[in-house]
């Protein structure tokens, strides 16, 4: 178990999956961005600054909070990793801050992202005001329209925000835009990838980034758990960020690592291998091999491939993944905001539902779980709202 979620193989390989199929234009900016990376993560000055700025502007740690009634009323013992009280509302900002200091450190002076919920997108815009970068924002116009507040913070934070029309308008096709003005401007730009998917290096370095996640949770739920750690660790997974760095935590321990995937968007429970967006994972595909669309409520899970290392950590059988429907995510979205006064943003609503789902049945009665609450509810309210009434 030591050996999972360390370095990937040669090549950014996970088992089979990952790797770097990317355009000749693209290559040395990829290799450029592995060296930068490489030298930085063994920098102590590097290392320090970034978890100053996460400690001192992003509120790191994060709480790990009791759920006094849900836990009672479910039947077994819940505890959330509380992301959505970092700044920015999200864990985002710990991949952002990283990859805007690596900027820096390049050079470079403009940076790129896509966004599908907009908190992606607002962390970049966040840290590109803070370190006085250029930023652009890649945002399909379904989720400009369905994301509206977090468009606002965008363009209030500097960034520009530009609406994707092509396909089908959602978080695939912002990808594919910003992708195209990379190879563009790639000697001036960095891309900042907001989840642990696309080319080597970026789904090893944003689940590094993110690891902050999994390492504190892991001693704050020893210090509550008598030196144990919880049977289950449960986070949603669309690229699957916020769940790698968790699991990045938990990996040597006995808990069982669960990935929570919208239904109308599960690449590992209905995707078959194939190459998107420069990495080799599961991906939704028709018989022809051309990339289906992905259907959630969340616009930040609405993304028909999955990060590599999640790829692998099914294939071994490490980690396993389920399914909820936009109906059960709906009410787990209401059952966290009326037991414990805290509003969950659709994506983390995901794992919430699975939980409530599955108490007393696959996670048997008594059971302790941690869930990655992994961005706050503001974003979802007025869908939230029209949906609920």
């Amino acid at each position: 178990m030591a050996s999972l979620m360390d370095d990937p193989a040669a090549g950014g390989r996970f088992g089979e999956f990952g790797g770097g199929y990317v355009p000749e234009s693209l290559v040395a900016a990829c290799t450029e961005l592995e060296s930068a990376f490489r030298a930085a993560w063994a920098d102590p000055s590097f290392v320090d600054e970034y978890k100053g700025i996460l400690a001192d502007y992003g509120g790191r740690p994060t709480p790990v909070t009791e759920c006094n009634r849900l836990s009672e009323q479910l039947g077994v013992r819940v505890l959330l990793k509380r992301e959505d009280l970092a700044h920015t509302g999200s864990h985002k900002l710990n991949n952002v801050i990283g990859q805007a200091l690596l900027t820096r450190r390049m050079g470079k002076t403009r940076i790129l992202a896509e966004t599908g919920a907009g908190q992606h997108g607002v962390a970049t815009a966040t840290a590109a005001a803070l370190f006085g970068l250029d930023c652009v924002v890649y945002m399909g116009e379904v989720d400009v329209e369905r994301q509206a507040l977090n468009v606002f913070r965008m363009k209030l934070l500097g960034a520009e925000v530009r609406p994707v029309a092509g396909g089908s308008r959602t978080l695939k096709d912002a990808v594919n835009e910003a992708l195209r003005d990379w190879v563009a401007t790639v000697e001036n730009t960095h891309y900042c990838i907001g989840s642990v998917m696309g080319p080597h290096p970026y789904p090893w370095m944003v689940r590094e980034f993110q690891r902050v996640v999994g390492e504190e949770a892991r001693q704050q739920c020893r210090r509550l758990l008598d030196g144990r750690d919880p049977d289950y660790v449960v986070a949603c997974v669309g690229g699957g960020s916020n769940a790698a760095g968790t699991f990045a935590g938990f990996v040597d321990t006995e808990a069982r690592l669960v990935g929570v995937e919208p239904a109308g968007g599960a690449a590992i429970g209905r995707g078959v291998p194939g190459v998107v967006h420069g990495m080799k994972s599961f991906v939704l595909q028709d018989e022809q091999g051309q990339i289906r669309e992905a259907h959630s409520i969340s616009a930040g899970l609405d993304y028909p491939g999955v990060g590599p290392e999640h790829a692998h950590l099914s294939a071994i059988g490490r980690a396993t993944y389920a399914q909820v429907d936009d109906a059960e995510v709906l009410e787990a979205f209401r059952l966290l905001s009326r037991t414990e006064g805290i509003i969950p943003a659709f994506e983390p609503s995901h794992a919430v539902a699975f939980v409530a789902r599955e108490a007393g049945r696959s996670i048997p009665a008594g059971s302790t779980v941690l869930v990655t609450l992994s961005g706050r509810g503001d974003k979802d309210a007025a869908q939230a709202m029209e949906m609920l009434g």
